[in-house]
């Protein structure tokens, strides 16, 4: 399973453990990444998706999913996302 948070594009990082001694050691610094379900007004229905904590605040800081995935590039999201912004853009066009 990736380690990759699908609304942001956030993945693992690398860096240093650094002993008392100053030795150092490759180690990586993983996303905080949660199982969720997101509710989308526009579908009526619940989405569920592997996010990091962070997102999930940006997601109730612009006002719910329908509104964050709207001002998110294309580049960032995840297949699964696209296609959930996909399906939001048609039910909005034929509201």
């Amino acid at each position: 399973m990736s380690r990759v948070c699908e609304l942001t594009g956030k993945g693992p990082m690398t860096g240093n453990n650094v002993s008392h001694a100053k030795n150092r050691t490759r180690r990586r610094f993983l996303p905080n990444l949660n199982d969720v379900t997101l509710q989308s007004e526009a579908l009526s229905r619940g989405i569920k998706l592997r996010i990091s904590a962070a997102a999930l605040r940006s997601v109730d800081h612009r006002g719910g999913l329908d509104a964050f995935l709207m001002k998110a590039k294309d580049g960032e999201l995840s297949a699964n996302a696209l296609k959930v912004k996909k399906e939001i853009l048609k039910a909005q066009a034929e509201a």
